[in-house]
């Protein structure tokens, strides 16, 4: 066992390209993502994770007002050190839910995200990644680096 956190926010949108809404809990699916989102579907970008700690410093150092959501992420933890993990790595959330780090960062292009506010964390801090065990998350429940 590794490194332990929490789920500091989850956010869903109903299609790719839109910022994400809050919600209190979501259900995640094996081999296919969080239901209701956008991304969700058989490839290995089911899940974008962020640190929350990463949003604070931007907001911080460019004068913003961020919250969960806004970087078009699926969950902010807290109290990960996110940058410590590569391809393969595994994240658990709950007791149920555990998924697979797929790639980390992304080809930067003009997105919602930027154009709406000069600056975006998923090129350079995003992970991507596909749920290998499902169930339902809540906001504040125990997220934990696995390997």
């Amino acid at each position: 066992m590794g490194e332990k956190g929490r789920v500091y926010s989850i956010s869903i949108s109903p299609e790719r390209g839109q910022l994400k809404k809050e919600v209190t809990e979501a259900s995640f699916k094996a081999d296919y993502g969080i239901e209701n989102d956008g991304h969700a579907g058989d490839w290995g970008r089911q899940v974008t994770c962020l640190s929350f700690e990463s949003l604070q410093k931007v907001n911080l150092d460019k004068g913003l007002k961020m919250g969960p959501g806004d970087f078009a992420e699926n969950i902010l933890t807290e109290g990960l050190n996110l940058s410590l993990l590569s391809v393969g790595s595994k994240i658990r959330f709950g007791k149920e839910v555990l998924i697979e780090v797929t790639q980390i960062g992304k080809e930067d292009h003009p997105s919602i995200v930027s154009r709406t506010f000069g600056v975006s964390l998923l090129p350079s801090e995003g992970l991507f990644c596909r749920v290998i065990s499902g169930g339902t998350v809540k906001k504040g429940d125990k997220a934990q680096i696995e390997s």
